[in-house]
């Protein structure tokens, strides 16, 4: 018996990277996983390579329409969904003085208004569930400490960690089965963090913000973290926030 037998999950931005890492690792431990992608080629690639307890949907997760069709179609194939790791992002490197007022809009549409629209959406789907169940937001460590090179991403971050605990008292307060966790991982080896780090003249010594390339983690560590959330063996965690940052906080400057 796998630690997520018999749930259902959807993770979003999974064609790829931590969201492809988190649903392979679902899928090994007993789940059926929906990944959801804006890249319909890259996440039905992802999900063919799982195999059949894997099923793929193209998704923009600042359409909200598109959130309801979502868990409809996940129902309809595999039953309500137990799990939701909401993953998709996106990174605009931007100080203060460089950001732009649409890149910071963009970046906040996606990674915390997408994030509101996942939790809205799974807590009123989930709420009546015969299981215990589990909302997991991907934050960062950004939310934090802050980064300065990356201020939009920090800005959005910040407010999926403390988004994370209301949802997770809200829960809790409506006697609801529903867990609500943050995750904040620090310069895992994915596709969008080594676009990060090279920069513009494709330099890869240069760093993240966060930790050189060099030390970077693997989607597997913040996989596994997601597993032991989304089963029933943390089922007296709820608001947390988990760095997996390998000390990153504590560093001295």
């Amino acid at each position: 018996m796998g630690r997520l037998e018999s749930k259902i999950a959807i993770v979003t931005g999974a064609g790829s990277g931590l969201g492809k890492a988190i649903s392979e690792s679902f899928v090994a431990e007993g789940a059926k996983v929906v990944l959801t992608d804006m890249n319909a080629e890259s996440v039905e690639a992802a999900a063919a390579s799982i195999g059949n307890d894997a099923m793929a949907l193209h998704q923009d997760v600042v359409d909200p329409t598109r959130w309801d069709e979502v868990f409809e179609e996940t129902a309809k194939s595999f039953g309500t969904p137990h799990i939701l790791v909401n993953n998709a992002g996106l990174v605009i490197p931007a100080t203060i003085e460089d950001c732009t007022l649409e890149q910071f809009r963009l970046t906040n549409a996606v990674m915390l208004e997408g994030v509101f629209l996942g939790c809205q959406t799974a807590v009123r789907a989930m709420k009546s569930n015969d299981q215990p169940s589990a909302i997991i937001n991907m934050s960062s460590m950004a939310a934090l400490q802050g980064y300065s090179p990356f201020l939009a991403y920090a800005a959005a971050k910040g407010g999926v960690r403390s988004m994370t605990k209301s949802v997770a008292l809200h829960c809790k307060e409506q006697n609801y089965p529903i867990r609500c966790n943050s995750l904040h991982p620090a310069g895992i080896d994915t596709p969008m963090v080594r676009q990060a780090a090279v920069g513009a003249e494709g330099d890869p010594t240069s760093e993240t913000g966060m930790i050189p390339l060099g030390g970077l983690g693997h989607p597997k560590d913040v996989a596994e973290l997601c597993i032991y959330l989304a089963s029933d063996a943390s089922r007296f965690m709820t608001a947390g926030e988990y760095p997996v940052d390998n000390g990153t906080l504590y560093q001295p400057n």
